[in-house]
């Protein structure tokens, strides 16, 4: 659960510190005042969208940070993405920059993908965009699921990635089909593209590299052989050769080296500098007679190379991009040659992978059937708590064709009067019970997930009266197991909270966010402002009669 927040810089927040109860903390203020900033905050730490909006003007940089105690360890979890341990307490940082930002856990940059896994493990951020999702009957399947997870993970992800081999096959198999598609002239024209890069009979991925140094000697061939006999004269044919020259010097060497026997690695020496260049002068020579004006040989790399050249220009910059071309054009050619062995192959295989299909769809099925009766039930026991004693609630599990979540169609049907059937949630329900529809899933999931901490954001919107009082208890029960953060304009729910956080615009050289927590007597004041829109001594009278 959240321990404390630090915020530094962000939208009108210069700086705030604060801790939180584990129970029931209670944001009030007037509207507009930022009550909001506060949960986007926390919203930010855990993953949300952000822009360098949010940083505070004038500021490079906005900072936010979050301590959390942890009710249950995730050791093995830190370990595995080398974070360090910190026991108990887990602190969860992001910074936004001009030029993005950066999220830390125990002081280590993790990715988005790590802070989602955290989210989903420790936190339940209810907005209202989210009361608009949860309307929406493409999302019905995704809470039911959520509920029937704890059993039901192992068949979901089994499903899962079958249909993913599934989709892929059903786009081989229509690849397979669309080859068919093509016209005689095509097949002809695929036909000789491979039969010109075939016939080419390339014989490695640089023989036309080598086929260049070849040409390359064979032009420079009568100079090549005037320069390499000149060096081997120089060297053994001449009197005043090399050769010669080292005798004369290998005499003198080994008559010192008699005089003094450390001169005898000199003299090894010089007879070694003596046979290298005797060999090199030996393979100078045949090097330079195996020259000849090979014109008959200049004309063959010229032309190879020519063709060569035609096949890179119409397939590729190089001769192993023109072999790659050749692989792909065989393997089109095959495709459409075995049409039909490839299209009966693939049929078989994805008739067999859509009955293993089939039939975890239908497990599935029967599980989502269970477990839609065990909430839908749950549901409105919850919602008769909360002021709707004649409601009816059902999820119905409807057969539909195969798809990526099986083979049903959910969808939540409500009635809240005794003489209307059960409709569709989105077309029938008011704002109110709209809100207590949402409080009840909430409070089912909390419960049901060991969620640590759920944030509210105006949950108690259309209701009132006696009906704010049961949402007051419920919230207050919930608090008992996990913590609550809410913001609410109802002074009989404010009335339960643990901390009251009061948030007001200060209006000075610039617009700032104060966040304050109340103690007793500005709690009633805030109180009394919330029934009555102003602190009178009688809603100061009625402030009190909410907290005892």
């Amino acid at each position: 659960m959240l321990n404390k927040i630090l915020v530094q810089n962000y939208i009108l927040i210069d700086k705030l510190e604060l801790e939180f109860s584990n129970k029931l903390n209670i944001i009030t203020g007037e509207t507009g005042s930022g009550k909001s900033i506060l949960i986007g905050a926390i919203d930010v730490v855990f993953g949300a969208k952000t822009t360098k909006e949010c940083i505070k003007t004038g500021c490079d940089r906005a900072y936010i940070e979050l301590s959390l105690f942890l009710n249950q360890p995730i050791n093995e979890l830190l370990e595995e993405n080398g974070i360090e341990n910190y026991g108990n307490e887990l602190i969860i940082s992001r910074e936004i920059t001009n030029s993005g930002s950066r999220s830390r856990v125990n002081g280590t940059l993790v990715n988005q993908d790590f802070i989602k896994v955290l989210r989903d493990k420790f936190i339940d951020i209810h907005s209202q965009h989210q009361t608009y999702s949860f309307m929406q009957p493409k999302y019905h399947i995704n809470l039911l699921d959520s509920y029937a997870k704890a059993t039901c993970a192992n068949l979901f992800e089994e499903y899962s990635s079958l249909y993913s081999d599934y989709v892929e096959l059903k786009q081989k198999l229509d690849n397979a089909k669309n080859a068919n598609t093509l016209s005689e002239n095509q097949i002809e024209f695929l036909k000789f593209q491979i039969d010109e890069i075939e016939s080419a009979n390339i014989q490695s991925i640089d023989e036309d590299v080598k086929l260049e140094n070849e040409l390359a000697v064979l032009d420079n061939a009568e100079k090549l052989k005037e320069l390499t006999g000149s060096v081997a004269w120089t060297i053994s044919n001449d009197d005043d050769s090399i050769l010669n020259a080292l005798s004369l010097l290998k005499m003198n060497l080994s008559k010192a080296s008699r005089m003094d026997s450390n001169l005898e690695n000199s003299e090894a020496e010089l007879i070694n500098a003596t046979e290298i260049l005797k060999d090199l002068a030996s393979s100078l020579r045949d090097y330079s007679q195996s020259l000849d004006n090979d014109t008959e040989r200049l004309n063959e790399i010229q032309e190879r190379l020519f063709n060569l050249d035609k096949l890179k220009r119409k397939y590729g910059s190089s001769l192993e991009n023109v072999l790659k071309t050749l692989e792909k054009l065989q393997e089109e050619y095959s495709s459409v040659e075995n049409y039909e062995s490839n299209i009966e192959e693939l049929e078989q295989k994805l008739s067999s992978i859509t009955s293993n299909l089939t039939k975890l769809a239908k497990e599935i099925s029967e599980k989502r059937k269970m477990y839609s009766e065990v909430l839908s039930s749950l549901i409105v026991e919850k919602l008769e708590k909360l002021e709707l004693p004649k409601v009816q609630f059902k999820i119905d599990v409807k057969d539909t064709s195969l798809n990526k979540y099986g083979m049903d169609d959910v969808e939540f049907l409500i009635s809240t009067n005794v003489s209307e059937p059960l409709k569709p949630l989105a077309k029938v329900a008011s704002g109110g019970e709209i809100s207590r529809v949402m409080l009840a899933l909430k409070t089912i999931f909390a419960q049901h997930d060991d969620i640590d901490t759920v944030i509210f954001d105006e949950i108690d919107t259309g209701i009132s009266g006696k009906t704010s009082q049961k949402v007051a208890e419920e919230i207050s029960e919930l608090s008992e197991n996990c913590q609550i953060i809410m913001i609410t304009h109802q002074a009989i729910i404010a009335s339960k909270a643990d901390k009251h956080i009061y948030v007001k615009k200060v209006q000075g050289d610039s617009t700032q966010v104060g966040i304050y927590i109340l103690n007793e007597s500005d709690k009633l004041k805030a109180l009394a402002e919330l029934a009555s829109g102003e602190v009178t001594d009688k809603s100061i009278e009625f402030a009190k009669t909410l907290v005892h």
